[in-house]
């Protein structure tokens, strides 16, 4: 029989389903009764049901618009808030005690070998683009043990960054205001600011505060430059105790602190994988490592030598202390800027991480619903609040920079992204004529990794234990002052 004739006949109910049971029946209360009201309700439900899913499509373009925005200008300046901070002002400290020679060394040779292995994880986000954060990447070398393991790594190291940026804000309040209120008050100050800068969640947002961020760090450093400078021709450069070699007596700990503070300035590449999933052409991605790269050398390098040249051995960390009290204070105050914006990306990153994995598969994740709102606000809380507690559990600036860059950084600036060129870019033996060189420099890259994760991690907790038993830091929330 042709199916244009067949008739259809709907299952026969009694009067009682039909009263008790039907959702599409409406009895009439009126005393007339009238007949019962029949609409099209399950029609109305999945008129209510498409317009909610074109509500989420549109939500969800509007999300991924939004999170695509990023060239190559603005993912150098994003890079530069994230990197260029904390790292320049703990240099001059370790080039006094590396020596001039071996300072300017490792500021050069460890800023090259970064931009080598950042190559390489962008070329790992071209190659596979679901790779969102360092997490992903992870993923590909280790399966899920892998993922979970490079994810709390992430996690506590941007917490870290965050938490240093914390205890700096205390440093800087206390020498702006003469340490007029107890230290764990300036460290709440800062919490809440780093809190209310990281609100934004895309990092297109940050960049706009990046040229802010960066005016500001390089006029600190150049106060404290020329203000050291000038304080050193007047005592006369010649009589200024600055060394080419290592300072007499230097222990095993504090020489690979020295080295470790190094290591943490060039810790860009971590957030790479996070920064190049908003980009709207990743390739472009080379443009921006390199351009970050050069700048970094140059300020690093320059910053650390020549403040180290003008103050001697007595350098502080961060060396905007080393300025002189009025110096130290404008220094301090043109730095707020880096010290907050530079802080609150890292809870940024760490919070898009942890937010996107939480709601991977709804339209939460993009932040432009109520509910996205809320639960971002949540996280970026909890994040700046363990922050908040490391910068006071560990209130010491070097040995914090040192903890961090030993068990992390070591990690996803060296060892991991060598262990990502073996196991995902190369192509053929490592042994054979075009991967020999490029097998060479990534194994030489592995082994600093691991140099650093063991004998820098050694070196920080051996210090930490004598400077509390020497009694030379504040206690665990104490009122001391920092710094």
């Amino acid at each position: 029989m042709d199916g244009s004739n067949r008739t259809t006949y709907a299952p026969m109910r009694s009067e009682k389903d039909s009263k008790s049971n039907s959702p599409l029946t409406r009895t009439s209360s009126q005393p007339g009764g009238s007949p019962p009201l029949s609409g099209p309700l399950a029609g109305e439900t999945s008129e209510f049901e498409e317009r909610r899913a074109d509500l989420e499509k549109q939500k969800t373009a509007q999300g991924s618009a939004h999170f695509n925005r990023l060239g190559w200008k603005r993912l150098t300046i994003v890079l530069i808030v994230e990197a260029i901070a904390l790292g320049s002002l703990s240099l001059p400290a370790a080039f006094a005690t590396l020596g001039m020679v071996a300072g300017v060394t490792c500021s050069i040779g460890l800023g090259l070998v970064a931009i080598y292995t950042s190559d390489i994880v962008g070329q790992v986000k071209i190659k596979f683009p679901e790779v969102a954060h360092y997490a992903d990447a992870g993923r590909l070398l280790m399966g899920r043990f892998g993922y979970e393991l490079v994810g709390a790594m992430f996690v506590l190291q941007l917490t870290f960054l965050v938490g240093s940026h914390c205890l700096t804000g205390s440093i800087a309040f206390g020498n702006i205001t003469n340490n007029g209120a107890c230290s764990v008050v300036f460290g709440v100050v800062s919490a809440i600011i780093l809190l209310i800068v990281a609100i934004p969640p895309s990092f297109a947002e940050v960049a706009i505060l990046g040229y802010i961020d960066f005016v500001s760090i390089l006029a600190a450093i150049g106060i404290t430059i020329i203000a050291t400078g000038i304080h050193a021709g007047k005592i006369g450069f010649e009589n200024v105790n600055w060394s080419a070699w290592p300072k007499e007596n230097v222990t095993f700990a504090e020489a690979f602190i020295a080295i470790t503070n190094i290591v943490f300035a060039y810790s860009f590449s971590m957030c790479q994988f996070s920064f190049m999933d908003e980009m709207h052409t990743p390739r472009d991605y080379v443009k921006s490592i390199w351009a970050l790269g050069i700048i970094e050398i140059a300020i690093y390098t320059l910053t650390g030598a020549l403040v180290y040249a003008f103050v001697g051995a007595d350098v502080k960390s961060p060396s905007l202390l080393s300025a002189g009290a009025t110096i130290s204070k404008i220094a301090f105050g043109v730095g707020l800027p880096v010290i907050f914006i530079s802080g609150s990306i890292n809870t940024t990153v760490v919070g898009r991480y942890i937010h996107g994995r939480m709601y991977k598969d709804s339209i939460t994740r993009f932040i432009n619903t109520t509910k996205g709102w809320v639960t971002w606000l949540a996280v970026i809380s909890v994040i700046t609040l363990a922050a908040f507690i490391i910068a006071e559990v560990i209130p010491f600036f070097s040995d914090l920079l040192s903890i961090s860059s030993s068990l992390f950084v070591s990690g996803f600036t060296f060892y991991l992204p060598a262990m990502m060129w073996f196991k995902l870019l190369k192509k053929g033996s490592w042994r054979s004529r075009e991967n020999i060189v490029r097998s060479i420099a990534n194994g030489t890259c592995f082994v600093i990794g691991i140099i650093v994760l063991v004998c820098g991690t050694y070196a920080s907790i051996d210090d930490i234990i004598m400077q509390f038993k020497n009694g030379t830091t504040k206690g665990v929330f104490s009122c001391a002052p920092v710094g």
